[in-house]
C-alpha cells in the first residue's frame, strides 16, 4: 500500500496531538502508582494495556476496509465531530474561566493519597513500598485501568482519523505512537506529572482539529466535493478556531459581567 504523505500529514498531526493529551493524563496516574507501589507493577499494568490496545487497532482497523468507504466516512465523521465538540466545549469553558482548569499536579497528589490509603501506608511516607513483589495486584490494576481508559480514546481517534481514506490508518497510528514515545520519554526524564505543558491549549487545538476532521469526513460520506480536497481541512479548522475564540471571548465577558454584579 502506497501512502501519499502529502495528504496524510493532517491525520498524523491530529492523532499526535490528541493522543498526547490522553497519554499525559495516563502518565499522571502511572507515575503515582510507580512512586507509591513500585515501578514494576506500574510498568506491567501499562504494558499489558498497551499490548491489548495495539491488538484492537490491528483487528478493528483493517476490518473497516470491508465496509463501503462512504458509510465509514459518514459514521466515523459524525462520531469524530461529536467527540471533537465535546473536547472543544470543555476547553472553551476552561479558557473563559467558567470551569476550573485541569491541574495535573493536583491530580497527581490526589492519586498518591488514594494509593497510600489503599495500601495502608502512612500519609507522610515518601515511598512506603520500595521493594514490592513482582505481582502487585493493586499497582498492576491501577496502571492497567488508566492506560486502557485513556488508550481506548486514542484507539478511537486513530481509527476514526485513519478510516476516512485509503492509507490513512498508518500515519494516524504513527502519530499516536510518536505521542506515546514523547510522553513516555518526558515522564521517564522528569519523573513527575507534565503539569507545565498547557494541556487546555492542547485540548482546544485538538477539539478544533477533530471537529474539522469530523465535518470533512461527513461531507465526504455525503458526496460533497470539497475545494482542494484534503486541503479543505485547514480551512475548516480555521473556521472552527475563529468561532471558538469568539465564543471564548463572549463567555469570558459574560462571566466577568456576572462577577461584577455580584
Amino acid at each position: 500500500m502506497i501512502i501519499n504523505w502529502a495528504h496524510a500529514w493532517p491525520s498524523l498531526i491530529a492523532a499526535f496531538l490528541a493522543s498526547g493529551v490522553e497519554f499525559i493524563e495516563a502518565l499522571t496516574v502511572v507515575l503515582a502508582v510507580g512512586a507509591v507501589r513500585g515501578w514494576r507493577g506500574a510498568l506491567i499494568g501499562s504494558g499489558a494495556a498497551l499490548a491489548l490496545l495495539l491488538a484492537i487497532v490491528a483487528i478493528a482497523g483493517p476490518a473497516l476496509t470491508r465496509i463501503p468507504l462512504h458509510w465509514v466516512q459518514l459514521a466515523v465523521g459524525t462520531l469524530l465531530l461529536l467527540f471533537g465538540m465535546r473536547w472543544l466545549r470543555k476547553a472553551l469553558l476552561r479558557a473563559a474561566g467558567v470551569i476550573a482548569l485541569h491541574d495535573e499536579g493536583a491530580a497527581y497528589a490526589a492519586h498518591i493519597q488514594a494509593l497510600r490509603r489503599a495500601g495502608g501506608a502512612p500519609a507522610g511516607a515518601a515511598s512506603p513500598y520500595p521493594r514490592r513483589a513482582a505481582w502487585d495486584t493493586l499497582a498492576i490494576a491501577a496502571a492497567f485501568k488508566i492506560t486502557m481508559l485513556e488508550g481506548l480514546e486514542v484507539v478511537f481517534i486513530v481509527i476514526a482519523v485513519g478510516a476516512g481514506g485509503v492509507g490513512l490508518l498508518v500515519p494516524a497510528s504513527a502519530g499516536a505512537l510518536a505521542a506515546l514515545v514523547v510522553v513516555a520519554l518526558l515522564g521517564w526524564i522528569v519523573h513527575r506529572p507534565l503539569a507545565s505543558i498547557p494541556e487546555n491549549v492542547l485540548k482546544f487545538i485538538v477539539g478544533v482539529l477533530l471537529s474539522a476532521f469530523g465535518t470533512f469526513w461527513i461531507g465526504e460520506g455525503m458526496g460533497v466535493a470539497w475545494p482542494g480536497e484534503d486541503w479543505s481541512i485547514p480551512g475548516l479548522a480555521g473556521a472552527y478556531l475563529l468561532v471558538a475564540l469568539l465564543t471564548t471571548a463572549w463567555c469570558r465577558a459574560r462571566a466577568a459581567g456576572r462577577a461584577s454584579v455580584l
